[in-house]
């Protein structure tokens, strides 16, 4: 079935249901599948289509961390509408590393999981061959990647970023830095920095203001140090971008300490939304990239998928428009 899949283009899972008779099947499609087992002499093995019948009940999931609350929303949100339908997710925390997720993913696969919901587009050669094999459907979950395993439910990090820049610029900051982690280790984070950067070049406005804090996940003690980096460097910064809530929140702390005004002397912004950002002291602006909702469309479509509503070979591009908050952390 793999055979025919890749000479037709298709999943081996929309193979396996041209052979069943499928409805879902355009008659194409099926045609093409069957014209393919002809010629490559498959004979469909009606013994083991049976024992593929029988279901494992669960999805497996993976997020680069399960401390992080927006993950977190994003697991919960899954496992709330999957559950609707009598399904259970298996949780894999790969701690931002590639190759421990290469691990994880080819651990999940011998479970036998229904579907696959993977968090990010960046992956070893090795586990972009795995999925892509695997015969179920996937989908990738926090990213817009340029050539998608499966299917994407997902937001556009420098998109999103490009609109915090702008708000800065149009209330007359100009000398803005960027704190975030290293980018290797975190994709997402590369992709806000390239974004930041690309935003204050579109103004004609430098962007050497780069504070790296070390390997993700980074939160709010690196927020604070950064913070203290970032001023050695850069004393006359009238603003800073953060890679996370959490490390604003760190450099917002580091800001009362040092009797730093904000928003008067320096404007502080995160990323993500967190609760800590609203209730802090002034609340940050920031992004709301809609963990929740990545996780509830993402498990809405692994029941389509797995509930024979839609073909898993249409690959499905959904994406979210995260909105911009602005709170008192700037002008």
């Amino acid at each position: 079935m793999t055979d025919i899949a890749e000479a037709v283009g298709v999943s081996a899972m929309t193979v396996s249901r041209a052979f069943k008779g499928d409805a879902s099947i355009k008659p194409e499609t099926r045609a093409a599948i069957l014209s393919k087992a002809d010629e490559l002499g498959y004979v469909f093995d009606a013994t083991a289509a049976n024992l593929r019948q029988s279901r494992t009940g669960f999805v497996a999931v993976t997020v680069p961390s399960v401390e992080n609350a927006n993950f977190s929303a994003t697991v919960r949100a899954i496992s709330r509408e999957l559950g609707k339908k009598n399904i259970q997710i298996l949780l894999a925390n790969t701690e931002y590393d590639p190759d421990e997720e290469e691990r994880l993913i080819n651990q999940l696969l011998r479970r036998n999981p229904e579907a696959m919901i993977v968090t990010g587009a960046q992956h070893t050669k090795r586990t972009d061959e795995l999925l892509r094999k695997s015969g179920i459907p996937i989908i990738e979950i926090w990213d817009l990647p340029q050539a998608p395993i499966g299917h994407v439910v997902g937001f556009s990090n420098g998109d999103s970023v490009r609109a915090l820049v702008e708000h800065l610029v149009k209330t007359r900051r100009r000398k803005i830095a960027f704190l975030g982690g290293e980018t290797l280790a975190d994709p997402r984070g590369a992709q806000r920095r390239a974004g930041f950067v690309a935003a204050l070049g579109a103004h004609g406005l430098e962007a050497h203001r780069l504070v790296p804090l070390g390997s993700a996940p980074v939160g709010m003690s690196e927020g604070a140090t950064g913070l203290d980096l970032l001023l050695e460097q850069f004393p006359d910064t009238d603003a800073v971008m953060c890679v996370s809530d959490l490390v604003a929140f760190g450099a917002l702390a580091q800001c009362a300490r040092r009797s730093v005004s904000v928003p008067d002397d320096i404007a502080i912004a995160g990323f993500g939304n967190y609760e800590i950002g609203r209730i802090c002291e002034p609340p940050l602006t920031t992004v709301d990239v809609k963990a929740e909702v990545i996780g509830q469309r993402a498990a809405e479509l692994a029941i389509d998928l797995l509930s024979g509503n839609m073909d898993d070979s249409a690959h499905l591009r959904h994406v979210i428009r995260p909105d911009l908050i602005l709170r008192r952390s700037t002008p």
